[in-house]
């Protein structure tokens, strides 16, 4: 679903709905933030994890997790009237990355969660979006019993491009959530006028 403005049968201005993705690694809490921030029953398509799936999805530091996004999450947050973001989660494994391309087409901007206990897990995400240039923020979740790292470290680790955001986060605290929101609002908004600035001069 692309970002796209809808009008009313009495002539209003409409609403604008903004296309956002989380994404990143196995277990790294998708799900969790965007059922944290929705103001709607979030759509999940969880199964179960499977003896079969053992020699393809690494648990390793997530070993209490029984289940997996196999789809997408989905979920709606209303910013202010006339304003609304549809949040997409992305399956994390390799196997269901076919979904990404169509789930990005459109989209403002991503959140790409990571967890300093596995974080290589999000590169794939993070090299993702770079190569598209699709605007994405970094959002660390801090675990409890996790070692914590600033987000200068953070960023060091990932080789961030110069500029983009690192933001500690409680996935499961909503106002946490809304906070990286507008980081990257704010963001992919400055990314969106450079470009158009660049293609003027240009």
């Amino acid at each position: 679903m692309d970002s796209e403005r809808s009008d009313d049968a009495d002539g209003d201005a409409g609403v604008l709905a903004l296309k956002i993705l989380v994404a990143g690694g196995f277990g790294v809490g998708k799900t969790t933030l965007v059922g944290a921030l929705s103001e709607i029953r979030p759509l999940r398509t969880e199964e179960h994890l499977s003896e079969a799936g053992e020699h393809v999805d690494d648990t390793s530091g997530v070993d209490r997790k029984t289940s997996t996004t196999v789809a997408m999450d989905f979920g709606r947050i209303t910013i202010r009237p006339g304003l609304s973001l549809y949040l997409f989660g992305t399956p994390g494994q390799d196997r269901f990355w076919f979904l990404w391309d169509e789930l990005s087409h459109g989209a403002l901007g991503a959140v790409v969660l990571a967890d300093t206990r596995r974080l290589e897990d999000c590169f794939p995400a993070v090299d993702y979006f770079e190569r598209r240039r699709i605007p994405f923020v970094v959002a660390v979740n801090c675990f409890a019993g996790a070692r914590g790292y600033g987000a200068t470290d953070v960023s060091r680790a990932l080789d961030l491009e110069r500029g983009t955001p690192v933001v500690l986060c409680d996935a499961r605290d909503r106002d946490s959530g809304k906070e990286v929101l507008v980081r990257l609002v704010e963001y992919a908004g400055r990314m969106h006028t450079a470009r158009l600035l660049d293609s003027v001069g240009g």
